[in-house]
Protein backbone atom coordinates (compact mmCIF):
# COMPACT_ATOMS: atom_id res chain seq x y z
CA UNK A 1 0.00 0.00 0.00
CA UNK A 2 2.92 2.23 0.66
CA UNK A 3 4.22 1.98 -2.57
CA UNK A 4 1.17 2.84 -4.39
CA UNK A 5 0.94 5.79 -2.49
CA UNK A 6 3.97 6.88 -3.64
CA UNK A 7 4.15 5.89 -6.93
CA UNK A 8 0.20 7.69 -7.22
CA UNK A 9 2.45 11.12 -5.71
CA UNK A 10 5.40 10.81 -8.10
CA UNK A 11 4.01 11.69 -11.89
CA UNK A 12 2.78 15.06 -10.02
CA UNK A 13 5.59 16.25 -8.27
CA UNK A 14 7.70 14.91 -11.47
CA UNK A 15 5.61 17.37 -13.63
CA UNK A 16 5.92 20.23 -11.94
CA UNK A 17 9.21 20.07 -11.26
CA UNK A 18 9.78 19.87 -14.29
CA UNK A 19 7.60 22.77 -15.61
CA UNK A 20 8.63 24.73 -12.99
CA UNK A 21 12.48 23.90 -14.20
CA UNK A 22 11.79 24.66 -17.95
CA UNK A 23 10.45 27.65 -16.92
CA UNK A 24 13.03 29.01 -15.47
CA UNK A 25 14.63 32.00 -18.20
CA UNK A 26 17.60 30.72 -20.36
CA UNK A 27 18.95 34.72 -20.16
CA UNK A 28 18.86 34.55 -16.33
CA UNK A 29 21.28 31.21 -16.21
CA UNK A 30 22.81 33.09 -19.19
CA UNK A 31 23.87 36.27 -16.82
CA UNK A 32 24.69 34.06 -14.34
CA UNK A 33 27.82 32.41 -16.03
CA UNK A 34 28.74 35.36 -17.37
CA UNK A 35 29.26 37.16 -14.23
CA UNK A 36 31.60 34.24 -12.48
CA UNK A 37 29.21 32.54 -11.18
CA UNK A 38 29.71 28.39 -10.74
CA UNK A 39 27.75 25.85 -11.23
CA UNK A 40 26.78 24.97 -7.58
CA UNK A 41 26.35 29.36 -7.18
CA UNK A 42 24.12 29.32 -9.82
CA UNK A 43 22.05 26.42 -8.64
CA UNK A 44 21.78 27.95 -5.12
CA UNK A 45 21.09 31.51 -5.74
CA UNK A 46 19.16 31.23 -8.96
CA UNK A 47 17.43 27.86 -9.69
CA UNK A 48 16.42 26.73 -6.15
CA UNK A 49 14.99 30.19 -5.58
CA UNK A 50 12.83 30.24 -8.34
CA UNK A 51 12.20 26.61 -8.44
CA UNK A 52 11.11 27.07 -4.65
CA UNK A 53 8.07 29.47 -5.60
CA UNK A 54 6.24 27.00 -7.32
CA UNK A 55 6.94 23.75 -5.88
CA UNK A 56 7.09 25.26 -2.33
CA UNK A 57 2.78 25.19 -1.78
CA UNK A 58 2.69 21.90 -3.23
CA UNK A 59 5.46 20.51 -0.57
CA UNK A 60 3.23 21.83 2.27
CA UNK A 61 0.43 20.49 0.91
CA UNK A 62 1.76 17.26 0.72
CA UNK A 63 3.06 17.79 3.90
CA UNK A 64 -0.38 18.03 5.48
CA UNK A 65 -1.58 15.26 3.28
CA UNK A 66 1.50 12.55 4.77
CA UNK A 67 0.93 13.89 8.16
CA UNK A 68 -2.66 13.06 8.88
CA UNK A 69 -2.50 9.74 6.22
CA UNK A 70 -4.76 7.23 8.18
CA UNK A 71 -5.25 5.29 5.49
CA UNK A 72 -2.04 3.46 5.39
CA UNK A 73 -1.72 2.90 9.20
CA UNK A 74 -5.59 1.77 9.36
CA UNK A 75 -5.50 -1.07 6.71
CA UNK A 76 -1.68 -2.15 7.03
CA UNK A 77 -2.05 -2.34 10.66
CA UNK A 78 -4.95 -0.88 12.57
CA UNK A 79 -1.92 1.15 14.94
CA UNK A 80 -1.37 -1.96 16.53
CA UNK A 81 -0.06 -3.50 18.57
CA UNK A 82 -1.40 -1.94 21.65
CA UNK A 83 1.08 -0.88 23.93
CA UNK A 84 -0.64 -2.71 27.66
CA UNK A 85 -1.65 -0.34 30.07
CA UNK A 86 -1.64 2.39 28.51
CA UNK A 87 -4.57 4.67 29.24
CA UNK A 88 -5.83 5.68 26.18
CA UNK A 89 -5.80 2.70 23.18
CA UNK A 90 -2.63 3.56 20.98
CA UNK A 91 -0.69 1.31 19.33
CA UNK A 92 2.97 0.97 18.41
CA UNK A 93 2.51 2.05 14.44
CA UNK A 94 -0.58 4.40 15.71
CA UNK A 95 0.62 8.20 13.87
CA UNK A 96 -1.61 11.11 15.55
CA UNK A 97 -4.70 10.44 13.23
CA UNK A 98 -5.05 6.80 14.38
CA UNK A 99 -4.92 7.47 17.37
CA UNK A 100 -7.14 9.90 17.55
CA UNK A 101 -9.97 7.71 15.22
CA UNK A 102 -8.55 4.66 18.17
CA UNK A 103 -9.65 6.87 21.17
CA UNK A 104 -13.27 8.32 19.32
CA UNK A 105 -14.31 4.73 17.89
CA UNK A 106 -11.90 2.06 19.07
CA UNK A 107 -12.49 -0.46 21.75
CA UNK A 108 -15.50 0.45 24.46
CA UNK A 109 -14.52 3.38 25.72
CA UNK A 110 -15.20 6.12 23.51
CA UNK A 111 -13.49 9.23 24.57
CA UNK A 112 -14.73 12.05 22.07
CA UNK A 113 -13.59 15.18 24.18
CA UNK A 114 -9.82 13.84 23.89
CA UNK A 115 -10.18 13.07 20.53
CA UNK A 116 -11.59 16.34 19.46
CA UNK A 117 -8.67 17.88 21.64
CA UNK A 118 -6.31 15.80 19.75
CA UNK A 119 -7.35 16.76 16.40
CA UNK A 120 -7.30 20.48 17.26
CA UNK A 121 -4.02 19.92 18.02
CA UNK A 122 -3.39 18.52 14.86
CA UNK A 123 -5.05 20.89 12.58
CA UNK A 124 -3.22 23.45 14.95
CA UNK A 125 0.58 22.47 14.13
CA UNK A 126 -0.72 21.70 10.81
CA UNK A 127 -1.81 25.10 9.94
CA UNK A 128 1.07 26.68 12.11
CA UNK A 129 3.38 24.53 9.75
CA UNK A 130 2.03 25.90 6.68
CA UNK A 131 1.82 29.44 7.37
CA UNK A 132 5.30 29.29 8.33
CA UNK A 133 6.14 27.81 4.79
CA UNK A 134 3.97 29.73 2.72
CA UNK A 135 5.34 33.04 4.60
CA UNK A 136 8.30 31.37 3.60
CA UNK A 137 7.21 31.27 -0.42
CA UNK A 138 5.94 34.85 -0.12
CA UNK A 139 9.45 35.68 0.36
CA UNK A 140 10.78 34.03 -1.95
CA UNK A 141 8.44 35.60 -4.43
CA UNK A 142 9.91 38.69 -3.71
CA UNK A 143 13.37 38.29 -5.30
Amino acid sequence: MLGVNLWLGFPYMFLICTGALQSIPGDVMESARMDGAGAWRAFRSITLPLLMVTVAPLLISSFAFNFNNFTLIYLLTGGGPDFVGAPVPVGSTDILISMVYSVAFGTGSNDYGLASAVSILIFIVVGVISWIGFRRTRTLEEL
